[in-house]
């Protein structure tokens, strides 16, 4: 990936478990412009990719500033993050990347974070706030002390326009999503980041309330694990060489590619950033990913390889 090098200016608690990190050059340069929604890719340590959605407000243009959550089950990311990365510190990240953007012509805007996925729905208060857009923001976390960035938006100017939600809290404070989404207009866009389940059940209240796909946007941090009982062997093959490659039961496309010397840029490893998205020329794949739409997946003309798999016998890809 093309890189900047940057400083840990600063490194400070958010709340229990999240420690945000604000970035500037290295070189004491300016950074890439980015937009609500953008995420970053940062270098922890040699082959450790993780992908961060910025948090500051997008008129800063000297700093980025990412939130992260020390994950019980990591993979090496986060505990690196919050054991051994320090302020002074230099690392490597991607410049902005937004596959989660806001709808410009939206008439209103319904803003849903759970735990960790306020850090771009919080980005996304700003950006909407700086030019007087109509929107609400609902926050849930299990509790106060796990509830990043809360002293941030009470001293927003978009205060009165955020709910908080805790799972510890009385029981008439809890969100209600078939009252909330009932109540949003016809227009109005949902945006919703947060953890799996979280994602799954507004997208699910959504759709039974009739919201169009085009009106969801959603992004998820990490995907739950697939055990693979059901995999089976299939084969790949290249469109530009016709060469053909067997992909194993325990193997992943990108694997059985890098075998070959075929190397495909991934950067989550789990299906959910896009980075690895493949052109399907014939074949059905079998999509475990949470990056494409329903749409997307039903038109089998695209999936991601460093998880998805087939359900035909072959795949023929645009490499």
């Amino acid at each position: 990936m093309s890189e900047l090098r940057v400083k840990i200016a600063r490194k400070q608690a958010e709340a229990q478990g999240i420690c945000s990190f604000e970035l500037v050059a290295a070189d004491g340069g300016s950074l890439p412009k980015f937009t609500a929604g953008a995420h970053i890719d940062v270098v922890i340590k040699d082959g450790l990719v993780r992908q961060y959605s910025l948090c500051n407000a997008p008129s800063e243009n000297g700093r980025y500033v990412i939130g992260v959550l020390k994950a019980g089950a990591s993979r090496g990311g986060s505990l690196s993050m919050h054991n051994e990365i320090h302020e002074g510190d230099e690392i490597s990240i991607s410049p902005p990347k937004n596959n989660f953007s806001l709808e410009a012509n939206a008439k209103s805007s319904l803003l849903l974070a759970g735990g960790i996925g306020i850090t771009p729905i919080i980005c996304m208060a700003e950006q909407l706030s700086a030019g007087n857009a109509n929107f609400k923001l609902h926050y849930c976390s299990r509790s106060p002390e796990r509830a990043a960035f809360i002293e941030r938006i009470l001293n927003s100017v978009f205060r009165n326009n955020t709910c908080f939600y805790f799972d510890d809290g009385e029981v008439d404070q809890q969100l209600n999503l078939v009252e909330l989404l009932n109540g949003a207009t016809s227009e109005t866009h949902i945006y919703v980041c947060g953890p799996q389940g979280f994602i799954d059940a507004v997208l699910k209240t959504a759709r039974e309330q009739g919201y169009p796909e085009a009106r969801l946007h959603y992004e998820f941090f990490s995907a739950e694990n697939d055990t693979g009982e059901n995999d089976t062997e299939f084969e790949v093959a290249l469109a530009s060489s016709g060469k053909i490659v067997k992909v194993g039961r325990e193997q992943t496309v990108v694997d059985a590619l890098a075998n070959i010397g075929v190397e495909i840029p991934t950067s989550c490893e789990q299906g959910v950033c896009g980075t690895c998205l493949t052109r399907i020329l014939e074949g059905v794949p079998d999509h475990k990913d949470l990056f494409l739409t329903p749409d997307e997946h039903a038109a089998n003309n695209q999936f991601l390889p460093c998880c998805s798999r087939a359900k035909s016998k072959r795949l023929v890809l645009d490499l």
